[in-house]
Parts: structure tokens; C-alpha cells; sequence
């Protein structure tokens, strides 16, 4: 495993060999995966409530939801790892799931901590529903449409369980700086569990990829929110537009480094 290959979870060349439909659909797991993840984590926070704001949380909802469902099917209709596109996707899912999850506390006043387990439930069922059907949960086996699906409804949910468990750690008194430090530490742990051979990288992955949720959420909120509520106080929509630069910048990188393609998306 070389320096920048973080819970990876590729599958031996067995399974390689039963899957060659299409190109494998995500990127290779590197650290600026995990940077860009924080990233459009933040950023999806912070533009669901800009939005909310702007718009009005109807015509916000709206409009993330045709975002979203946009992004999905461009993703869906190509036939191998692009990084404009898979990230564009990632971004209105880190949206919607947002909205999701808002739409549950504010609308139907249901408290986080009811929506949190409920989410953690929808993710162990997309979990269960997906080894069940392709008895494995690499993401580096997304090469078939079945396995994308699951693949993105399982994304889904884990930004859904990220925004309602941030949420939760930030109003039980933790707050958001308090929460940044909780998550900070968090998701260490499967890293280092990984990395010291007890725990699968499967499993390890999956853990990271949920905790990055609150984690940049918590990030992005302490530094957009009012001093009142504990934040910086540098506004929604400077850090919307900050964190959208930066994600863009990661993105324009690896597009002309091709440093997050495999060997088997590289040849297609």
C-alpha cells in the first residue's frame, strides 16, 4: 500500500475477472479524496442553508432535488470514472442530504436523536441489501449499474447519518468547535485500527467515509455561523463560495494529474 492510498479496499484479481462490464466508476481512494470529501462535505452544508435562506426552504429543496437527480444521471450515463462529473454528484448529494435531513428536524420537527438512528438504520438496510445481492462492498468494484446504485444510495444515506449526527453532537452541548475536535479524532480511529490490523479495509473505509459527514459539516458551520451560536461568523455564502473553490481547484488537479485513476480506468 503506498503512502497515499488510504483505507483502500481494492478487490483481488478474482474478483477483477467477474467484473469487467465497465470501467470501475469512483476514484481511486488517495488522500486528495479524503481532502475533496471534507470539502464538498463542508460546502453541502453550508449551501443547503444559503439556499434555504435565499430562496426559501421550498424552492431550495426544489431545486437541490433536480440538482441532485441532474448529477445522478450524468454519472450514471458514462461509462467510467470522470472526475468533473463524479464530484459534481458528490456536491448535490452532500446538498440534498443536507435537505434530507433539515426537512426531517425543521419541517416534520423530528429530533436528531430519533433521525440520527433512523438514518443509521436506512444505511445498515442499503448495506445489507448490497452485500446480500453482490457479496462485497468495495467501492472498488463498481463496475456494473447494480453496483452503482447501491454504491449511491449507500453515499446518500451516509450524508444524510453525517448531517443529523452533527447536528446532534453541536445542540447536546458540544457546539460546532467542540464537534470539529469529537470527529477530528473519530475518524483516526479506523485509520489507525486499519493500519494496525484490526479492522477490515472495508469496514474502515465505510467508517471514515460516514465520519467526514460531521465532521466538515461541523468545520464549515463553526466557521459560517453567527458568535451567538458559537461560529466565526464569516457568513454562509463566503464560505460556500470559498470551500467551491478549493473543491474546484482538487478537482482540476486530479482531472489533468489523473492521480485518483486506476490501472483498469486508465486503459479505457
Amino acid at each position: 500500500m503506498s503512502t497515499e492510498h488510504v483505507l483502500d479496499d481494492r478487490p483481488d484479481a478474482h474478483t477483477h475477472a467477474r467484473i469487467r462490464g465497465m470501467a470501475n466508476k469512483v476514484p481511486e481512494v488517495t488522500v486528495y479524496f479524503w481532502i475533496i470529501k471534507v470539502l464538498t462535505t463542508g460546502m453541502g452544508e453550508t449551501a443547503s442553508d444559503y439556499l434555504g435562506h435565499l430562496l426559501g426552504p421550498i424552492p431550495a429543496v426544489g431545486l437541490g432535488t433536480l440538482a441532485f437527480l441532474g448529477s445522478l444521471v450524468l454519472q450514471f450515463a458514462v461509462r467510467r470514472y470522470v472526475a468533473w462529473i463524479y464530484w459534481t454528484a458528490i456536491v448535490m448529494v452532500s446538498v440534498f442530504g443536507t435537505m434530507a435531513a433539515d426537512v426531517l428536524h425543521v419541517g416534520l420537527h423530528v429530533p436528531y436523536t430519533l433521525s440520527t438512528p433512523l438514518f443509521l438504520a436506512a444505511l445498515a438496510a442499503v448495506f445489507a441489501l448490497w452485500y446480500a445481492s453482490e457479496r462485497t462492498l468495495s467501492i472498488h468494484s463498481i463496475s456494473t449499474r447494480r453496483r452503482e446504485a447501491f454504491y449511491w444510495a449507500a453515499v446518500l444515506a451516509t450524508f444524510a447519518l453525517g448531517t443529523a449526527a452533527g447536528d446532534l453532537s453541536a445542540t447536546i452541548g458540544l457546539g460546532y468547535l467542540g464537534s470539529v475536535a469529537l470527529y477530528a479524532v473519530a475518524i483516526s480511529v479506523p485509520a489507525v485500527a486499519h493500519r494496525g490490523g484490526l479492522l477490515g479495509p472495508v469496514v474502515a473505509f465505510w467508517s471514515a467515509y460516514v465520519i467526514t459527514r460531521p465532521l466538515g459539516a461541523s468545520i464549515a458551520d463553526w466557521m459560517a455561523l453567527p458568535h451567538r451560536r458559537g461560529g466565526l461568523d464569516w457568513g454562509l455564502g463566503p464560505v460556500t463560495l470559498s470551500w467551491t473553490v478549493a473543491i474546484l481547484g482538487f478537482v482540476a488537479y486530479l482531472a489533468v494529474s489523473r492521480r485518483d485513476v486506476g490501472s483498469d480506468s486508465a486503459a479505457v
